[in-house]
């Protein structure tokens, strides 16, 4: 396959807001190209800048890395692909100014997958096993515009934040209740 053909292709996914893709991904995007053949074109296109590899099966469009502001949750997206997974815990709280401390280039997200941490040169992805059943997550986060992953409610983010047993400490509570209470949040 032509390299500029496979540019192509990740152009038009880019222009589509996905930036982020696995080679499962690959072989759907080309399902006419032989695997050996897919394999060289996507070596070939780290070689050229093409693509980047931030973590071992994860690859970035390169060309758009700037327009991709979700860089870590595009990754986490394709980590855990066919798992519910949601942005919660401190990244959430913080979001939410119920913690005052920023989780910058640190992505906390629960997965019904298993738990695991992976670095990346754009920051750490830390995923912790939830056994919470799909209707019970759903009902529970919600989509932010153009971001690819749902995020924790509030109420969410905090019971998480104790099932998991993390540090309460930096927890405002004030600013919690009126975060629930003054806002779209209310159950």
């Amino acid at each position: 396959m032509f390299l500029s053909e496979f540019s192509d292709k990740l152009e038009w996914l880019a222009n589509n807001g996905i930036y982020a893709h696995s080679n499962t991904q690959f072989r759907s995007y080309f399902p006419g190209e032989g695997a050996t053949n897919l394999k060289k074109t996507i070596e070939r296109a780290l070689i050229k800048g093409v693509l980047l590899r931030p973590c071992r099966g994860v690859y970035l469009t390169a060309k758009r890395l700037k327009d991709n502001v979700y860089k870590l949750e595009s990754i986490a997206l394709v980590l855990r692909r066919g798992e519910y997974s949601y942005v919660s815990l401190e990244t959430a709280l913080s979001q939410y100014s119920i913690i005052s401390q920023m989780t910058v280039n640190y992505l906390s997200v629960m997965t019904t997958g298993r738990s695991q941490i992976y670095r990346t040169p754009f920051g750490t992805i830390e995923f912790t096993h939830t056994a919470r059943n799909e209707i019970d997550i759903l009902e529970n986060t919600y989509k932010q515009g153009e971001r690819p992953m749902r995020v924790a409610k509030p109420d969410l983010a905090l019971s998480d934040l104790k099932r998991v047993g993390r540090n309460l400490n930096l927890v405002d509570m004030d600013t919690y209740e009126e975060v629930v209470y003054e806002s779209h949040f209310v159950n």
